[in-house]
């Protein structure tokens, strides 16, 4: 950058270009701040620092109306971002309660003919895992049908296939040892 260009940055009436390191300052002085406004609307350290990333991935989407990073201005739209963010989760939660997970609950019933150690494996899957391993294997549903009536995503069920074959080929390895 040649002097003429950066004298001309400086004398910008807007000052230098927000960015670099007293963006970062900034937005690390005022996390703490952020993450309270979540955690006191989410009640749930994990969603709050959730709402926070969120936030800050909103915050670098609109650098651009950042003028000067250090200013009451900024903190409070920030925090209002963080807000906003917290609101939204919030929301989402109310519209689409979790639902605990209890392997103990079993899926699809299997019934198999004869005694051996993958049948003994596929008995010890937690209940999600086995199901997933019976629809997929056993009756020969595609992820894209299994995730349809599970009524989860089809990145989700082809993360669950993977898991559930890495946990039974765990079990098989460590069965098959004398």
């Amino acid at each position: 950058m040649s002097n003429h260009v950066f004298q001309q940055n400086l004398n910008d009436k807007k000052g230098p270009r927000p960015g670099g390191p007293y963006i970062i300052q900034m937005l690390f002085k005022e996390s703490v701040a952020m993450f309270h406004v979540a955690n006191s609307i989410l009640h749930n350290e994990q969603d709050a620092e959730d709402a926070i990333h969120q936030a800050f991935l909103k915050i670098a989407e609109n650098i651009q109306k950042i003028d000067q990073p250090v200013c009451p201005k900024t903190q409070g739209y920030v925090v209002t971002i963080a807000e906003n963010k917290a609101i939204d989760q919030y929301r989402r939660r109310i519209k689409h309660p979790l639902v605990e997970m209890d392997d103990e609950v079993p899926g699809v019933s299997p019934v198999y003919e004869g005694e051996n150690t993958l049948t003994a494996c596929i008995l010890k899957l937690p209940a999600r895992y086995r199901e997933m391993i019976l629809l997929r294997y056993y009756h020969g549903y595609s992820v894209k049908e299994i995730a349809a009536m599970m009524g989860i995503s089809f990145s989700a069920a082809s993360k669950l296939d993977q898991r559930a074959k890495k946990k039974l080929k765990d079990l098989y390895e460590k069965e098959g040892q004398p």
